[in-house]
Parts: structure tokens; C-alpha cells; sequence
């Protein structure tokens, strides 16, 4: 028996050391993978930028060390900032002749987004160079981007997916109401329609003209840069959109003025070596937008020693962090946004901060410490305020206290409003499974907030006054910082979402320009023509992804819940966050979807 423990021990053991041993030779060689792909890429001349539309597009870039072996187009995500430097590199490097888009399995962006990437595409062709690009299918999204291209073709049997803005919002009400559970909400905002679903069935009045708004003036925008690069008029690609143009032939596009040449995939090598000028495709080489963004922070830093911070706020505003098992969303958490601030504002070589927001809002708490920290930075040194796809409700409170605050023509921004959400469960817990509460209190308030039972009257009066002050801290917050009366930042107030365009109209941003003209303006406010610009906070290492990736499935099962739910991901999402949205929040109204 002695003899038998002894060998499953050994065995045992020597399974550990072969499992060991495996790890270890795996880490080495995805190691010498990232060494590998972390090399400098050499462009050499006659060169192509591929730029391939697949995935989805986050704000900033995160390498996974696991993507090309688990991944799929569908699940891959490309940064926004790798996209813009590869373009600025390649429009200033003379051995890089054009672009060749890849109109693939788009997950689509949001408005925003997609125009920085057009601008800095239309950017681009102003030294003569050239842009082709080439779909099997072209989402909206991709049409949009694509069309600036110089030649558009699409694949004989291809489709180009035109037909105009559609923007959903979810009710949940009555799958509330089936379960027992109530939404008890105090608001202040007319328009503040975050907690819409969960109060009611259908769309009020209020909500469906804000979005009426905000739809016709993104499509607007989207018809008149298309119109422009294709040469037809909004009113002609209004009347395409009606007519269903996913399931029209491609001859139809081509007559249509929407591609240039239908032709296949294999004969693309062809004709981008004609418009290079050379004789076939061996002839150009090619490069990609990892490459390019991969040269472009290598570049050597300014020998001023001087700093633009662009400091990058991106997701839902918390105190602390929220993350769970399902979910490897990008939050912006005050505790550790405040402590990076002050860094900052402490940097005497940091001569100006950019805070770049894309944020649908969140914890009013939160955002009201992130606000005192901006307004420290502010006393010290410029802050330029750069939005993306969101900067609303508790993005825009973040935001006011600025210097000055650009935003695209299509961000997403305003929603000053403020409410309070609170659950109330008792008839599931009572009537539904039978589980019932007995409560002794000393006080009248003692048991504030229980979800066995409704508030009382004195305490929806209690809790509605301290969403009133939240408000009104909020519009004063505003005024301050745009220099305006709050009685007037309340008239556009109300929780009302306003685009970019109509924002600038209103006094709500400075300027329309994306983070190319924000870093300029620090620049002008510090008075310093050369400073290195360093993104923070500062993107994890190699070997950070890879352990995060090794001890944590996130990342991948949010991205599997993506791609298996589709459109429904966000109804998922959004029933999983509700307990994200309780207490008092400076939030969107609803989680925001463009078919794009």
C-alpha cells in the first residue's frame, strides 16, 4: 500500500512539474510573441495603410494577449487613438502613398467616433494622396467612413447597408411588474428619462423629441459629409435611405453614384497597384495601423521636458470600482481618478492637462469630487476639456469646470439633470416567495431605503429634496464654469441630451474640433510650442493583460454575451447594471444605440 501512495504521489507530482513546465513555455513564448510584435515597424516605400473595419472601436487601444488565439473579428476591438495616429503618421510619411480600407465585419461606433476617424480621413487626401476601399458588405457605419474614399467597390454580390437612424429604448416596467418588483423614483429634469423605462411602457413626449432632435441632426451631419465626398444631394440620400437600399443589387449602387466599381475580392492587389502607379502588387508594400501607431509612440520626446497631459476618462462614473463576472467595461473611478488628478496638477513638468471624456455619467457623488479635482488643476495650470462619442449628465459635470471644452458635431453631451433610484421588492419577497419582515426601529427613519416596502410620503419627501439640492449644486457647478446665469443653464437644463452642434449653440462647449484641436489649445494656454503629449493613465504592460487575461475570464465571456446576444446585449446589460443606477446618479437617460 506504501508502494502504491508513493507512486500516485510521484505521479502526481510529476504531472504538476509537466503542467508547470507547459505555463512556463507558453508565457516565454507568447513573451517573445509581444517581443516580436512590439518591434518597430520599418515602412518602406511605395507603402499602403490597411485600416480593416471589424470589431468594435474602443476609445484607447488594449493589447490581449490571447486575441489571436481565441479571438474572432467579431470580438476584436481596435483604439480610436491608434486609429487617429496611424492616419497622422501615414499622411506625413512620404513613403506611405494611400489607404486601402477594409469594409469587414464591423461592429460599428458611436457618431462621434466614426466622424474623428472620417475627419482625420478627409484630412488625409489633402496632400494628393489616395484612399480606396473595398466591402463585401458595408454596414452604415462603414458606408460612412468609406465614402471619402476616392474609389468605392464593392463585391458583385455585395451590400451596402443605407436606410437612416434608428434609436431604440427598452421598457421594463412591465417585466417589473410581473416579478413584484417597483422602481421608486424622485427626479428633477423634464427630460431626465434614465429611469423612463423602468416608470412606464412607452415613450413620453418629452423623450421623443430629444431623440427626434439628436437623431435628424447626427443624420444630418452624416448626409453632408456623404453628400459632399459623393457628389449627391441629402435629399437624393434620403430618398435612397427610404428605399431600402441592403437588398437592391449592386448595379443599382453603381448607377446610384454609392460605389465606383464592382468587382472581387482578388482583384483588389490590381487596383490598388494602379492607383499606386506601379506595375502589380508586388511591386507596393503594405503596413498596418499597429504599425503606424506603434512608430508614432516611439517618437522621441520633446527635449523641453515639457507635458501635455491627456488624461483619458472613459466609461460609467463610480466611486469605486463596480467590475463584476460578467463585464470588463471601462468606468471612470473617482477614488483613482482623483489621486491621478492631483498628480498631475502637482507635475511641474506637466504644463496643461486635456481630459478627454467619453462618459454617459454616473455617480452624482463622484462626479462632484472629480469636478473639485479639475478645478484644482484649473488653479494651477490649463485644462482643456476634449469630448468623445458621450460627455453627459455627469461626463458634462466632470467637464464644466475647464478652461475651454471641445466637443465633435455629433457628441453626445448636456443631460444636466439629476435623479434617485430606489427598488422596492416586497411583493416578490411577500407574495412571490413567501418570505416576509418583521422591523423595530428607534426612529422614524431607521430603516431608510428598505427594499421589503415602499417609501412613505415623509420619505419620498426627504429623499425628493436631496435630489433638489443635487440639482441645484449641479446647474450651479454649470454656471460657474461656463460663465453663465443659472437660471439659464436650467432653461437648457432639464436632463435634455444635446448634440455637439446644438451644444456649442447653446453655451455649453467652447469649440467643434476633435483631440487634435484640444491638445493645440493647451498648448496655446501654456504657452509652449514644444511639449511631449503623454496619454494617462499610463496602458498596462504585456505581462499586466496577460495575468489579468489568465486570472480573469471578463474580458472574454462580456465579449461572448456580445456576440451570442447581438442587439439584445444591451437589454442584458442594462437589467445587470440597475443596481449600478440605484441612490442618486448624474446619468444618460438610457444605454444609447445608432444602427451603425
Amino acid at each position: 500500500m506504501k508502494q502504491f501512495i508513493k507512486y500516485v504521489a510521484a505521479t502526481i507530482v510529476g504531472i504538476c512539474l509537466v503542467v508547470a513546465v507547459i505555463t512556463i513555455m507558453s508565457l516565454v513564448s507568447l513573451v517573445g510573441m509581444a517581443a516580436m510584435g512590439e518591434t518597430t515597424a520599418v515602412v518602406e516605400d511605395n507603402s499602403v495603410l490597411i485600416l480593416k473595419l471589424e470589431g468594435s472601436i474602443e476609445e484607447r487601444s488594449q493589447d490581449n494577449p490571447f486575441d489571436e488565439i481565441f479571438g474572432s473579428s467579431l470580438l476584436a476591438s481596435q483604439g480610436l487613438d491608434d486609429i487617429l495616429a496611424a492616419i497622422e503618421n501615414a499622411k506625413n510619411d512620404d513613403k506611405v502613398k494611400g489607404i486601402y480600407i477594409e469594409a469587414g465585419e464591423f461592429a460599428g461606433a458611436m457618431p462621434a467616433t466614426l466622424q474623428a476617424i472620417r475627419n482625420a480621413l478627409v484630412d488625409f487626401k489633402k496632400d494628393g494622396k489616395f484612399i480606396v476601399s473595398y466591402g463585401d458588405t458595408y454596414t452604415q457605419g462603414a458606408y460612412y467612413l468609406c465614402s471619402v474614399s476616392d474609389s468605392i467597390i464593392v463585391n458583385p454580390e455585395g451590400m451596402i447597408n443605407w436606410c437612416g437612424l434608428s434609436s431604440q429604448v427598452t421598457y421594463y416596467k412591465d417585466f417589473l411588474d410581473k416579478i413584484g418588483v417597483q422602481m421608486q423614483v424622485v427626479k428633477v429634469g423634464t427630460y431626465k428619462s434614465a429611469v423612463e423605462p423602468f416608470l412606464i411602457s412607452e415613450m413620453s413626449d418629452a423623450n421623443r423629441e430629444q431623440i427626434e432632435t439628436y437623431d435628424g441632426e447626427i443624420w444630418g451631419e452624416m448626409l453632408k459629409a456623404v453628400g459632399k465626398s459623393r457628389g449627391i444631394t441629402s435629399d437624393k440620400l434620403n430618398e435612397l435611405a427610404d428605399s431600402a437600399m441592403l437588398f437592391r443589387d449592386t448595379k443599382t449602387y453603381k448607377k446610384e453614384k454609392l460605389v465606383d466599381k464592382i468587382a472581387f475580392s482578388d482583384e483588389m492587389p490590381k487596383i490598388i497597384a494602379n492607383m499606386m502607379k506601379v506595375d502589380d502588387a508586388d511591386d507596393y508594400h503594405t503596413v498596418s495601423v499597429k504599425d503606424l501607431a506603434g512608430i508614432a509612440a516611439s517618437e522621441p520626446k520633446s527635449t523641453s521636458g515639457d507635458i501635455i497631459a491627456v488624461y483619458y476618462a472613459v466609461g460609467d462614473i463610480v466611486q469605486e470600482s463596480e467590475t463584476d463576472a460578467f463585464s470588463n467595461e471601462s468606468q471612470i473611478v473617482g477614488k483613482t481618478v482623483i489621486k491621478d488628478l492631483q498628480k498631475l496638477a502637482e507635475d511641474d513638468d506637466v504644463k496643461a492637462v486635456v481630459l478627454r471624456v467619453n462618459s454617459g455619467g454616473g455617480s452624482a457623488y463622484a462626479s462632484e469630487q472629480i469636478w473639485h479635482q479639475v478645478m484644482n488643476i484649473k488653479s494651477k495650470k490649463p485644462i482643456v476639456v476634449s469630448m468623445g462619442d458621450m460627455a453627459a449628465s455627469g461626463g458634462y459635470y466632470i467637464s464644466c469646470a475647464s478652461n475651454y471644452i471641445f466637443a465633435e458635431p455629433t457628441t453626445i453631451t448636456g443631460s444636466i439633470g439629476i435623479f434617485g433610484m430606489f427598488p422596492t421588492a416586497g411583493e416578490l419577497l411577500s407574495n412571490k416567495l413567501g418570505i416576509n419582515f418583521c422591523t423595530v426601529n428607534t426612529n422614524e427613519h431607521a430603516d431608510f431605503g428598505d427594499i421589503s416596502r415602499p417609501f412613505t410620503e415623509s420619505e419620498r419627501s426627504i429623499a425628493q429634496a436631496y435630489v433638489n439640492r443635487g440639482y441645484e449644486l449641479f446647474t450651479k457647478r454649470c454656471a460657474d464654469g461656463r460663465k453663465m446665469k443659472q437660471d439659464d443653464i436650467k432653461k437648457i437644463g432639464e436632463g435634455r441630451v444635446w448634440t455637439g452642434v446644438h451644444a456649442k449653440q447653446i453655451g455649453l462647449v467652447d469649440e467643434l474640433g476633435g483631440l487634435d484641436a484640444a491638445i493645440a489649445k493647451a498648448k496655446k494656454l501654456a504657452k509652449v510650442d514644444d511639449a511631449s503629449v503623454i496619454g494617462y493613465p499610463a496602458k498596462s504592460n504585456f505581462f499586466d493583460e496577460l495575468m489579468n487575461e489568465v486570472t480573469s475570464s471578463n474580458s472574454y465571456a462580456d465579449a461572448q454575451l456580445k456576440n451570442n446576444l447581438g442587439e439584445y446585449y444591451n437589454i442584458f446589460n442594462n437589467l445587470k447594471n440597475v443596481n449600478r443606477k440605484t441612490g442618486v446618479q448624474a446619468s444618460m437617460p438610457y444605454i444609447m444605440n445608432f444602427n451603425l
